[in-house]
C-alpha cells in the first residue's frame, strides 16, 4: 500500500514535505523516521527524543510539519506547541499520541495543533495526513474527529463577540468548519486558491488565530456560525 502512495506522492509534489519527529520511544521514533525518510515526496529533517532537544536543534533545518507526541519526558507536547508556534508561526504541528481524552484533544487544538492523530494510524494514512496538513487540512483520526465535534457542540458559548466578518468571510469560515481545504473551498466559492488564501489570512487576523484548526475551534466554541 505504501508503494502505491509513494508513486502518487512523487507525481504530486515538486519539493518534499519536510517533516520532523518528536517522540521519546526509540522504536516508534525510528519507525516514523524510516517511513518518512524513505518515501518519495517526503524528507525527515530531524527526529528528537524530547521537546527540549527539538527546540534546541529544529532551527537547523526548519520543517514544514512536526509530528509530536504529547507524553514526553520534561516539557510535554502541548507546552511545546505554544513555543514552536511563537517561533515558527507557519510551522504545521500534528499530534501523534495514544491519548484520546477530551481534555488533551481540547488543549492541543487550543494551543495551535493543526491535527490530532492516534498512534495506531496506518502508515499510509499517516503519510496522507502530512499531505492533507500541507494542503490546508486538519487531519484527525476518526475517533478524535467525533470527539471534537461533540466537545465543541456541548461547550457553553461565551458572550457574543463581533469579529466583523464579511458575509464572504463567514461563508469561507463555514467551509473550513465543514472540513474543506484551500483547493476545495476555492472550487466551492468559484475563487482562485490565492484569493481563498487571502481571505483566510484576513479571517485569521480578525479572529486572532494562527491556523485553520484554531479558527475552526474558535468558530465552534463561540458559535460564530449559528
Amino acid at each position: 500500500m505504501i508503494s502505491a502512495l509513494q508513486e502518487n506522492t512523487a507525481e504530486k509534489t515538486t519539493s518534499p514535505i519536510k517533516t520532523a519527529i518528536i517522540e521519546d520511544q526509540n522504536d516508534i521514533r525510528e519507525g516514523l523516521a524510516s517511513l518518512i525518510g524513505f518515501t518519495p515526496g517526503f524528507k525527515c529533517t530531524g527526529s528528537y527524543q524530547s521537546m527540549e532537544e527539538a527546540l534546541d536543534k529544529i532551527r537547523r533545518d526548519i520543517p514544514d510539519v512536526v509530528l509530536s507526541d504529547i507524553g514526553l519526558p520534561g516539557m510535554d507536547g502541548i507546552q511545546g506547541i505554544k513555543i514552536l508556534k511563537e517561533r515558527y508561526p507557519k510551522m504545521l504541528i500534528l499530534m501523534i499520541t495514544v491519548y484520546d481524552d477530551d481534555e488533551r484533544i481540547f488543549d492541543a487544538l487550543c494551543a495551535g495543533a493543526n491535527g490530532y492523530l492516534l498512534k495506531r494510524i496506518p502508515p499510509m494514512r499517516l503519510l496522507e495526513s502530512l499531505r492533507e496538513a500541507v494542503d490546508g487540512g486538519s487531519p484527525m483520526s476518526p475517533e478524535v474527529a467525533s470527539k471534537v465535534i461533540k466537545l465543541f457542540r456541548e461547550f457553553r458559548p461565551p458572550e457574543t463577540v463581533d469579529y466583523d466578518l464579511t458575509p464572504h468571510e463567514t461563508r469561507l469560515l463555514k467551509l473550513l468548519v465543514d472540513g474543506h481545504n484551500y483547493n476545495t473551498a476555492a472550487k466551492e466559492l468559484k475563487n482562485s486558491v490565492n484569493t481563498v488564501k487571502f481571505y483566510i489570512k484576513r479571517i485569521y487576523e480578525k479572529l486572532q488565530v494562527h491556523s485553520k484548526s484554531e479558527a475552526v475551534a474558535k468558530a465552534l466554541k463561540e458559535r460564530l456560525l449559528d
